[in-house]
């Protein structure tokens, strides 16, 4: 059997693996000791797993494998983010940062090569858009920091937040990245919490829809505008679906199971999106809605003519969504000095996209 034709046991959730053991006649509760090989245990080949038969793991070998993508670059910011390149088995490469922050350790991983979205403020988006990655591919990310942060096997978690803001947008990869998120929370492999895994959306409103009955994690909004014309700018799948659109979907995700709050993320556009009255405009959008917001200064790169707000304008703002009794933080800008920063996610994409609104429409249609 080719390498092609082998199934990559990284990407497979429980009820996957248990269906993939059933296929190759074996029982359905094989699942969960693989899954604690492969997650738990960081385990890279068959023969290591030794509560497996001789012929079971032998029987793995032909059928199945451990892959995981190419360390290519691993670079180290001041301030202690980590933010490694992986080349994927098509030459592709895509980028993984890791922070650590006190108690906290966050992965910020990709779900996509490149980005069809073309928000004008994001780097990732200039790279164009090549495709979706794969479950194990999303997951093969968090596997493989585990190793280089020198995890010990069922020791204490180096990772204990995973979020879904690196390159791509989440929604228009449901099928790969809701399965990546349930073996993320799943008990027999990272057990991370539904509080401690968040999907961050530009806003994808049917299939946002549909995440609300498949998951139940953390949520967060790229927002950036509180008007339409501005926001289709910035953003512009907000032509497909406005800003009254997505805040129903927001809205209609919080209504199960008493969810938390949403997390609406904002840049900080000097001149752009920063004013008194933009401030005063977004408290009213949230009005009702149980809400943080975080506000991202602007992490410039190459060939953009955005600035960042100044830190007095930035702290107005702050102070007039406070006072609106709105949950606000002005988000520490990390691992700038190694390009890691938000919105400063590059990689290494063959850009496949001629047009890359049109790239919506497509994955939308998969939806």
């Amino acid at each position: 059997m080719t390498t092609e034709s082998k199934v990559n046991l990284l990407g497979l959730n429980r009820e996957e693996m248990g269906a993939f053991f059933t296929t190759i006649g074996e029982k359905a509760f094989r699942a969960t000791q693989v899954l604690k090989w492969l997650h738990q245990y960081g385990v890279d080949n068959f023969d290591a797993m030794t509560n497996l038969s001789k012929s079971l793991r032998d029987r793995l070998q032909e059928v199945a494998e451990i892959r995981v993508p190419e360390v290519i670059m691993d670079q180290k910011s001041d301030d202690g983010t980590r933010k490694w390149l992986f080349r994927l088995d098509d030459g592709n490469a895509i980028e993984t940062v890791f922070i650590p922050d006190k108690e906290r350790g966050t992965l910020c991983v990709s779900s996509q090569v490149g980005c069809a979205l073309d928000c004008s403020f994001c780097s990732t988006a200039q790279q164009g858009f090549n495709r979706n990655l794969s479950s194990a591919e999303i997951v093969s990310q968090l596997w493989l920091a585990n190793q280089l942060l020198g995890r010990e096997p069922n020791g204490d978690r180096v990772v204990t937040n995973v979020v879904f803001m690196g390159m791509g947008e989440p929604l228009l990869n449901f099928d790969a990245v809701t399965s990546a998120m349930d073996i993320m929370m799943e008990d027999f492999a990272y057990a991370l919490s539904k509080r401690r895994v968040t999907l961050s959306t530009s806003g994808v409103v049917p299939a946002l829809n549909r995440l609300k009955e498949r998951s139940d994690v953390a949520l967060a909004v790229s927002l950036h505008a509180v008007r339409d014309d501005l926001r289709n700018e910035l953003v512009p799948i907000n032509r497909k679906y406005p800003i009254k659109e997505l805040m129903e979907a927001c809205r209609n995700y919080l209504d199960r199971d008493g969810r938390r709050r949403i997390t609406w993320e904002y840049v900080m556009l000097a001149g752009v999106n920063d004013s008194d009255a933009d401030a005063h405009q977004l408290a009213k959008l949230l009005k009702g809605i149980p809400s943080k917001v975080n506000l991202i200064p602007f992490n410039p790169f190459p060939n953009t003519h955005y600035k960042s707000s100044d830190r007095e304008t930035i702290l107005r703002f702050q102070n007039i969504l406070i006072n609106a009794g709105i949950i606000t933080i002005t988000r520490r800008t990390r691992g700038e000095d190694i390009d890691a920063a938000c919105g400063q996610l590059a990689g290494k994409v063959e850009d496949r996209s001629k047009r890359r609104f049109r790239n919506i429409e497509v994955s939308h249609e998969q939806i």
